[in-house]
């Protein structure tokens, strides 16, 4: 996508004791992916994100990995949801709303959300595995957390039926980049979707 004076993008520095973060979000791309962030398995999970939801995301991450993943999982949580955020600015014009139900294989997992400025997670996609390869699967929890809380989202993601952690969590990323993909699309309207006159 040709970068101009009406992209949707947010682009997001982080760095702490614990990470370093860069960050660059565009909303209306293609589904291009550039993704380092030191713990493979979010990389996966975040390219399919990047694909399905349309996106154009470049990331890069540097944490406390030796410790273990938690640091660098949250803080890109927090990066992204700032990224959506200032992608958005007044969040005027957009559908809002998004869901999608996503199948993988024996699982199917259900994603809604809101943009509504009003951060809550609900999460309900409970995994046997505690570690896929070397990842802590509670993580997603956080990172989805993270994301809600510095992007405005009201967010439930919800396991239908399932078995296989890889593909419960995979599904969850793919399902939550279709759901964000139709609400931040453009409707022809004034402002923003809301009685109150804004969000």
């Amino acid at each position: 996508m040709e970068k101009s004076e009406t992209r949707r993008g947010g682009i997001v520095s982080r760095k702490t004791m614990e990470t370093e973060i860069q960050l660059d979000l565009a909303i209306d791309g293609s589904g291009t992916a550039e993704i380092k962030t030191g713990v493979p398995f979010l990389d996966h999970m975040l390219t399919l994100f990047t694909v399905h939801g349309f996106f154009d995301l470049k990331l890069t991450a540097v944490g406390d990995t030796e410790v273990d993943d938690h640091h660098t999982v949250e803080d890109i949580g927090i990066c992204l949801g700032q990224a959506i955020s200032k992608a958005l600015g007044d969040k005027g014009g957009i559908a809002r709303y998004g869901s999608c139900c996503l199948p993988m294989d024996e699982t199917l997992v259900r994603v809604v959300i809101d943009i509504s400025n009003r951060p809550f997670l609900h999460y309900d996609a409970p995994v046997d595995e505690q570690r896929l390869g070397t990842f802590d699967t509670f993580l997603c929890r956080e990172f989805f957390r993270a994301v809600c809380q510095h992007g405005g989202l009201t967010l439930h993601i919800d396991l239908l039926h399932g078995e296989n952690g890889h593909h419960i969590i995979e599904a969850a990323f793919k399902g939550f980049g279709r759901a964000l993909n139709e609400a931040v699309s453009l409707l022809e309207i004034p402002g923003s979707l809301s009685s109150k006159g804004c969000l």
